[in-house]
């Protein structure tokens, strides 16, 4: 029932906004250049690896020893944007068509992170990841790496279509007030190095 509700929806969604898509890939060429899209490994269902797609948002600016500048560096205003409003993701749709992704899940994150999770924390992945999760609608990056996967098992353990109806119209509604989109003045989330364990708790 998930599979076909996905594949409906997203149908819809790319015939709807293909002339979106077509316009924001025509501006990211001209202003960003190419490639158009971002592509990256990421873990899918059983930690299963899948390229994750997204249109481009940074340039390729380099400082003068040759390496990338921060990524706060590389965002241009149009970039800005694009992730302020979520706009950068609509090619992940093509990724619930091929069965990557579902419209509701934990959101895949890096592939170096897998050996990071608890036990308890790897249960997101029990689950198709998603475009959007309840975690998303509960804090997005403004919330700690805890909470987020905190909340990432809470939906593996509760998930129902209501419940994706739920986080779908959720997003929408955060995403026209694009809440939470970065955690104070970082581009994207800090890296994930693992929980810290209480000293206590390590002993016994």
């Amino acid at each position: 029932m998930k599979r076909i509700f996905d594949l409906i929806v997203s149908i819809l969604l790319l015939i709807v906004c293909s002339p979106l898509m077509i316009l924001i890939g025509s501006l990211v060429a001209s202003k960003l250049g190419s490639p158009i899209l971002f592509k990256q490994l990421r873990p899918g269902f059983h930690g299963a690896p899948f390229y994750l797609y997204k249109f481009r948002t940074m340039t390729e600016r380099k400082d003068k020893s040759g390496e990338l500048l921060p990524d706060y560096q590389r965002l241009p205003p149009f970039g800005r944007f694009l992730r302020k409003y979520s706009l950068d993701e609509l090619p992940q749709l093509v990724n619930v068509l091929k069965g990557d992704l579902s419209l509701v899940g934990p959101r895949p994150l890096l592939m170096e992170y897998l050996p990071l999770y608890s036990e308890e924390q790897a249960r997101r992945h029990l689950v198709k990841p998603g475009i959007t999760g309840w975690a998303q609608i509960n804090g997005r990056n403004a919330i700690s790496w805890e909470e987020k996967f905190a909340f990432d098992v809470w939906y593996v353990d509760h998930q129902s279509i209501k419940l994706d109806l739920k986080i779908l119209w959720l997003t929408f509604i955060k995403v026209l007030g694009s809440e939470n989109v970065n955690q104070s003045e970082d581009v994207t989330m800090e890296l994930f190095t693992g929980t810290k364990v209480l000293e206590n708790e390590k002993h016994g």
